[in-house]
């Protein structure tokens, strides 16, 4: 597979690079250059930064509880009735019936590993 170029990105203007940033383009960009400037040791922080050196371990915990944290959209098929009672449960809850989903699934995830 080729591999993905690492060059910045050329904003149109200064107010333009915070959005691209910001995009799911440039939060890929962001983690495929952190990930490999980890695994390269080359992990830098800036001249100015008053955030002292962290330890590589420390960094691919943070890295691990960054993706824990993070989402991604899935497609999947449920069947009416599940999806009914899960919109029953959230209504008593007063909550979305997707996060009555997302909690179910990994419940069951953490009861299966």
């Amino acid at each position: 597979m080729p591999r993905k170029s690492t060059r910045l990105h050329e904003s149109k203007s200064k107010a333009e690079e915070p959005d691209w940033y910001a995009s799911s383009e440039g939060r890929r960009q962001t983690q495929r250059e952190f990930e490999r400037a980890l695994k390269d040791g080359t992990l830098v922080r800036s001249s100015g930064s008053r955030i002292p050196r962290t330890n590589p371990d420390v960094l691919k915990a943070l890295l691990e509880q960054a993706k824990s944290n993070a989402t991604r959209p899935v497609s999947i098929r449920l069947s009416v009735a599940d999806i009914e009672l899960a919109k029953d449960i959230a209504s008593k809850r007063g909550t979305g019936y997707q996060t009555v989903l997302k909690e179910a699934i990994r419940y069951g995830l953490k009861r299966a590993g």
